[in-house]
């Protein structure tokens, strides 16, 4: 599972969506999907601008968390 802390960055500088939608030229429902990590997809132009607004680096907003307990991923390798 890929989980996103853009509301952790969020909340150390108190943005609401509106702010980080508007500062960024982002699409508000896009940064609404990722704040609230219902987001299936992310076009890198995304998150580029999300990791220059915040002055961070990907890994600083997307995190891989293995889901040992058969999280159903399509990449699982059970047949």
């Amino acid at each position: 599972m890929i989980k996103c802390h853009l509301s952790r960055l969020m909340g150390e500088k108190k943005l609401k969506i509106v702010d980080v939608a508007r500062e960024t030229g982002l699409n508000r429902g896009t940064v609404t999907r990722l704040y609230h990590e219902t987001a299936n997809r992310v076009d890198l132009e995304v998150v580029e601008g999300l990791c220059r607004y915040f002055s961070c680096q990907v890994g600083d907003l997307f995190e891989f968390v293995d889901q040992p307990d058969g999280g159903n991923s399509r990449f699982d390798k059970t047949p």
